[in-house]
């Protein structure tokens, strides 16, 4: 308990509290601006178990902001979790950091929310967090939506079990997507998205140690440009799709490869429809055989780079593939089943 004494003298945490938080597994999906924060913090505060999700890797444009990367990482691309894990593993060594190189879908996120006590979002898509609303809801895991964009941040503390209203209860799929903004467009503040991590992970804090009285109700919406704070209650919806109805789009959608923008860049990702698990060295044989020698060709454990003068390829593990610089989803999806073939 040593490492953790200055949080154990505190009397809102005490040794009781050290040791629920020893004895707890997060989630953190999305390890970007939001994410990594959340991760570090985690670590150091002693939470025994954490999982690091995150789809994507780093580049040099999340240096700004992605408190666990180098310039090191970014020429790499070393994928997040990965990087995440390298990083943290040697601030606490007495945890256990398990990387999880995936993006979420109705197929996987079961088995990756597997004995979570608490998922924290640091995502940049709605979809996904829509798939983590119903998934909660259905299995009791309380959550903490979390974003920002520009200067403007925002929070909320998603509990299940004590009746508290879920994302759909005042926010639909169409008005999550209807802004169409992104951090590229209208930029982001690392003050903004490492001040909101904070307070996600007090609350979190709170929420694993039981301190009840002391949680957050209702949105909390900050703009540190604007100084302007408040707190906004969100009632429950008697007619809400998830609470009372219990549908759960989202978590039983099914259908062909999915095709999503990444927030940020000029870049589309494809995703297969089922699970898979890709032989990313004997790819990258097959394409040294059958590729000019101007073709750059990078295998990392986890990922294949593959660059054809025209599009870098990133073909991941699990299927997924990012293809930069396709000029739509059409030619994304041609690519895909070019060099993928699922």
């Amino acid at each position: 308990m040593d490492r953790y004494s200055r949080q154990i003298v505190f009397s809102g945490l005490g040794r009781i509290g050290q040791q629920k938080l020893l004895e707890s597994t997060v989630a953190v999906v999305g390890l970007g601006a939001l994410g990594s924060v959340a991760a570090n913090l985690l670590c150091r505060a002693g939470v025994g178990h954490i999982r690091l999700i995150d789809r994507d890797y780093v580049e040099k444009t999340n240096l700004q902001r992605q408190i666990l990367y180098n310039e090191q990482d970014a020429e790499k691309r070393c994928p997040k979790a990965v990087a995440a894990f390298n990083h943290l593993r040697n601030v606490n060594s007495e945890i256990v950091l398990e990387p999880v190189v995936a993006e979420l879908g109705a197929v996987n996120i079961g088995q990756i929310f597997e004995n979570a006590d608490l998922v924290l979002d640091g995502l940049d898509n709605w979809e996904t967090r829509f798939l983590i609303n119903e998934v909660c809801h259905q299995s009791g895991i309380p959550w903490i939506y979390c974003a920002a964009l520009g200067s403007e941040t925002m929070l909320m503390n998603l509990l299940p079990n004590k009746d508290c209203p879920c994302l759909r209860c005042f926010l639909s799929p169409e008005s999550g997507s209807a802004a169409g903004q992104s951090c590229a467009t209208a930029g982001v503040l690392n003050m903004a998205t490492g001040m909101i991590a904070a307070v996600q992970v007090a609350e979190a804090v709170k929420i694993l140690t039981e301190s009840a009285s002391e949680i957050r109700n209702g949105l909390f919406v900050a703009d540190l440009w604007n100084n302007r704070f408040k707190t906004i209650p969100i009632e429950k919806d008697s007619d809400c799709p998830i609470c009372v109805h219990r549908r759960y789009e989202f978590l039983n959608r099914s259908g062909g490869s999915r095709v999503t923008r990444i927030c940020g860049s000029n870049s589309i990702q494809v995703s297969p429809s089922k699970p898979v698990q890709l032989p990313l060295e004997t790819m990258a044989k097959q394409l040294a055989k059958n590729t000019d020698n101007k073709t750059k060709i990078e295998l990392h454990p986890f990922m294949l780079n593959f660059d054809n003068g025209q599009n870098c390829i990133q073909i991941f593990q699990d299927g997924r593939v990012i293809i930069e610089n396709a000029r739509d989803e059409t030619e994304a999806l041609s690519l895909y089943s070019e060099y993928v073939g699922l």
